[in-house]
């Protein structure tokens, strides 16, 4: 994430042969859902740096406003410069997601639909741990891909907070981690992240939903 500007800016170098900027902390760089508003220091900074971008997309933004952030941060529409992060919580992605899509479609912007189910889903546990349900993080996926198959779009992929470790810091999944055990293994010094096992369950559960997509679409060709 590029929020910490001064940072940004001492690693920003230009191209001696093309006179393009770059900045050179990373590959990729993404805003935040709130500090990506109009006129905001962020946005001006990332619109003149050639990095491929990334852009939270959550409840609060209307599709005329992303419209108008992807004319300024992508003028010459040039493909692979965006990837559209959508962050709208388990009971939101449906109804949000919908209608950015179909804007985005409808003026040919070229983008990357990518879903960040973790940040929407975040709850206080009853004694006082933040941590987010796993079924609630599923439940995003699904309705991420439920909307691109009904809008004809393409689903990029998905982003999510995970550790190789044997963590107890969101709750559920197939180890069926509770609230009560969160305080067991919680090392995050931040937001909570799938552990190892979690992560796995995710990609194959993923995994299977698609293949059936699949060959259900080739039943139905048939």
């Amino acid at each position: 994430e590029a929020l910490l500007l001064p940072y940004e800016e001492a690693m920003t170098r230009q191209d001696s042969l093309t006179g393009d900027w770059y900045d050179t902390s990373a590959h990729m760089l993404w805003i935040g859902d709130r500090t990506r508003f109009e006129g905001s220091a962020h946005v001006e900074y990332l619109r003149g740096v050639n990095n491929p971008i990334g852009m939270k997309c959550g409840p609060s933004l209307s599709a005329d406003a992303l419209l108008r952030m992807l004319d300024t941060l992508n003028p010459g529409r040039d493909a692979g410069r965006m990837t559209l992060i959508g962050r709208f919580g388990h009971d939101k992605v449906e109804a949000g997601l919908a209608p950015l899509v179909r804007a985005v479609k409808r003026e040919g912007h070229p983008v990357v639909w990518s879903c960040d189910p973790m940040h929407g889903n975040v709850i206080k546990a009853d004694n006082g741990y933040k941590t987010r349900p796993f079924d609630r993080i599923l439940t995003e996926v699904k309705g991420f891909f439920a909307v691109h198959r009904a809008e004809g779009t393409h689903a990029g992929g998905i982003h999510i907070e995970m550790t190789g470790r044997d963590v107890t810091e969101c709750t559920g999944g197939a180890v069926a981690i509770t609230q009560e055990g969160l305080a067991d293994r919680y090392h995050t010094h931040c937001d909570p992240r799938l552990n190892a096992a979690q992560s796995i369950e995710l990609a194959f559960l993923l995994a299977e939903a698609l293949n059936a997509e699949r060959s259900g679409a080739k039943a139905e060709a048939a």
